[in-house]
């Protein structure tokens, strides 16, 4: 990877700071906790643009809003063997937030790394809303919190070496878990961890011109576990009596059970118990060999589904006709139009859905799951089974992968209404045709945009979005409504589309607007949950305004983008990708930009396209401002991640609906972006400031989706509409 760049200069993007207050809770060991407050965050500056909601106060300040009351629960420990412990209210999906999190409790205490030990926290209700992970925000959220809760950590313990020596604090100094004192004597933080507890300390966090730990790349602390089988994931877990389970499930989506007849499947080897449940019928035995062959023996009828006679053509038609037309006045030659049309899209990480699950005859649960709201799967599975939710447990184990999907409790849902129903705990997971037939999709969109421009200038821009419901009846949905979702019409959905879309461009007037049509198809929050596709579909109308006016793309961007960041990545990106040579025929470079969780990022792709049916991206650099950069490898490792998920979705993975079904059912007919089709150069450039992190997980999508769009474009000659591109 490339090195990263020195800090830019962005006047847009001051951030107001608080003090956070921080106080000791009494435990065994020392204990810290900490809360904050909300600070708005705002970025100002072609026909300037007013400033939309998601600039003012976007998703991340939402959630921080919605996570303040109870941050002083959080707990960090320092135990009696100096191992600096931390219980995580966030999912680990892959995304690296256990190393960044160690990586700044490293930094704060002066502690190894080696001896920080980040665990994920079981379901704690009186945390409310501060254990949801979504929307690029986890260390947004807890950037503040946990350093100042670490420093105050250190400066407890290094008032107990003062007093146990009889030196004043201000001679000590810290290194390698230990206090150290001028004369050579040292303490280690297990050895004063006791004594800690007992004293008083405000201690405050590191500038980070001291930074030796954070913004470095460190590889992450779990790989070696993930690698050599040592992680546990909710199928490693050896739950005693545990039954191996599948489910049976309909050939429609939402289909239901008519009748059963298991008389062979219950007769086979191994098969212990056979449960009809809402979504199917159930198989338990001794290994899943056994349960999927019973599974398969089972012979049922199937009622249909709420979309059985319906297939892609009908929803794209249905959206259309329902959308409504575009408002703003059209100038005479001096307009533009678009219309474009984005399909379903599966999560498709690479852990199918699974769930352990024990609900016992005295009343009492506990679910072993991977949970992004496990506070909210915690209450949902308690009213399933008709239990006091303080009676359910739900721990959260590590995700291969998430993407959204695991904002649902779907599966643990099926696993402890098994349980209840067979009075034994099960293991049950659905099977990768499971995930791609049952699970839930990216909905299918229909946008219209309208731009009217005169004497090179943007003076509106209309983007109408029209789409397939998107389902957020989970934990983030609840603590959208339960914050300022209430003074949206339309609730949850409409006000996440508020706090997230924005222009990042003056473009003059801009009106952006959703549409939603129920049509009873599981969705779920994706992966740059709107912006994946309202993003990408600007970023194709940029280009084609910049032809009109007969300007450069890139230009044309940094000349009309609200930030300074915005305006440097795009300048690295030029920089670094050759913006501007000759491509041969048939090969072409496009450029996207996107602004989003108070971080920025450009992308210039390079696609051979020479058989427009196969194309394929052969080189990408991204550039991008975060803000502090926590780990450096984890943020590239994200900013790739993204950029793959770009490509895939606007060249070649989308899911069909052929009469109710989903016609993809694993990996060979899902065309995700995989090894042999990422790009042979893959660069990004990192650009430094000393703001406080944004988010970074989702960033890189939008403008590699778009990058990839125009230089589709370029490269066959075409206007690309509808996406993905050979779907």
């Amino acid at each position: 990877m490339a090195e990263p760049e020195p800090a830019a200069q962005d006047k847009g993007r001051g951030l107001k700071r608080r003090k956070f207050l921080t106080f000791l809770v009494a435990a065994p060991t020392l204990t810290v906790a900490g809360r904050f407050g909300f600070d708005a965050l705002t970025e100002a500056s072609a026909v300037p643009s007013l400033p939309s909601v998601e600039e003012i106060a976007d998703l991340g300040e939402v959630i921080r809003l919605a996570s303040m009351p109870t941050m002083h629960l959080m707990v960090l420990e320092v135990t009696e063997d100096t191992t600096v412990r931390f219980e995580l209210p966030r999912l680990e999906v892959g995304q690296g937030i256990s190393t960044s999190i160690a990586m700044v409790l490293a930094e704060e205490l002066d502690a190894r790394l080696d001896d920080v030990d980040v665990e994920l926290s079981d379901s704690r209700p009186e945390l409310h809303f501060n254990q949801i992970t979504a929307g690029s925000t986890t260390m947004r959220v807890l950037w503040d919190p946990v350093r100042r809760m670490a420093a105050d950590a250190r400066a407890r313990l290094v008032n107990a070496a003062a007093n146990q020596w009889g030196l004043p604090a201000e001679q000590l100094t810290t290194k390698d878990s230990a206090v150290h004192a001028p004369d050579g004597r040292t303490l280690s933080y297990g050895e004063l961890s006791a004594a800690a507890r007992e004293e008083s300390g405000n201690g405050e966090p590191k500038p980070a011109s001291e930074y030796t730990v954070v913004g470095t790349p460190v590889a992450r602390t779990d790989a070696r576990d993930i690698v050599t089988g040592k992680a546990q994931y909710a199928m490693d877990l050896q739950i005693e009596g545990a039954l191996p389970t599948v489910v049976a499930r309909p050939p429609t989506i939402k289909g239901t059970v008519g009748s059963v007849n298991d008389a062979r499947a219950r007769s086979m080897p191994g098969v212990v118990a056979i449960t009809e449940i809402p979504t199917g019928v159930a198989v338990s035995a001794e290994t899943f060999y056994d349960a999927m062959r019973a599974r398969d023996a089972l012979e049922i009828s199937w009622k249909p589904g709420p979309i059985d006679t319906v297939s892609d053509s009908d929803i794209r038609k249905k959206l259309k006709n329902v959308a409504h037309p575009l408002a703003a006045p059209k100038l005479r030659g001096r307009h533009l139009d678009a219309t474009f049309d984005f399909a379903f899209v599966n999560h498709a990480p690479m852990e199918v859905e699974s769930a352990v699950a024990d609900v016992r005859h005295d009343g009492t649960a506990e679910v072993w799951m991977p949970s992004q709201t496990a506070i909210w799967a915690q209450g949902a599975i308690a009213k399933e089974l008709g239990l006091n939710r303080d009676a359910v447990s739900v721990h959260v184990t590590r995700a291969g992968g998430s993407f959204g999907r695991r904002l649902f409790a779907d599966v643990g849902l099926e696993a402890a209404r098994v349980s209840q129903a067979i009075g034994r705990p099960v293991k049950l997971m659905r099977t990768r045709q499971d995930d791609m037939k049952h699970g839930r999709m990216r909905p299918a969109y229909h946008q219209k945009i309208r731009a009217s421009y005169t004497k090179g200038e943007v003076l509106s821009f209309e983007h109408r979005v029209t789409g397939v419901g998107l389902d957020f009846d989970h934990g983030l949905g609840e603590a959208l409504t339960s914050t300022l979702a209430q003074t949206v019409e339309g609730g949850a959905s409409q006000y996440y589309f508020a706090v997230s879309q924005s222009m990042p461009y003056h473009v003059g007037v801009v009106n952006h607007t959703l549409q939603e049509v129920q049509l009873g198809i599981p969705t779920g929050s994706f992966r740059s949950v709107f912006s994946g596709t309202v993003r990408a579909a600007e970023e194709v109308v940029m280009d084609e305004l910049a032809e009109q006016m007969g300007k450069d793309p890139l230009e044309f961007r940094r000349e009309v983008a609200k930030a300074d960041s915005g305006k440097a990545v795009l300048t690295k990106v030029a920089e670094v990708s050759g913006w501007g040579k000759d491509m041969p025929a048939g090969h072409a470079l496009g450029v996207g930009y996107h602004s989003e969780y108070r971080s920025h990022a450009a992308c210039v792709v390079e696609i051979n396209a020479t058989d427009p049916a196969n194309p394929r991206v052969t080189k990408a650099f991204i550039a991008a401002d975060v803000g502090q950069v926590i780990n450096q490898k984890g943020l590239e490792a994200q900013l790739m991640g993204a950029t793959m998920d770009g490509i895939a979705t606007v060249l070649q993975a989308g899911v069909h609906i052929d009469n109710g079904a989903v016609r993809e059912s694993s990996y060979g007919d899902f065309l995700w972006t995989k090894q042999g089709d990422s790009p042979t150069q893959f660069e990004v450039h990192l650009i430094r400031t000393d703001w406080a992190p944004g988010g970074a997980g989702e960033l890189a999508l939008p403008a590699a989706a778009g990058a990839v769009a125009n230089a589709y474009a370029k490269a066959t000659g075409t206007k690309p509409r509808s996406f993905p591109i050979n779907h």
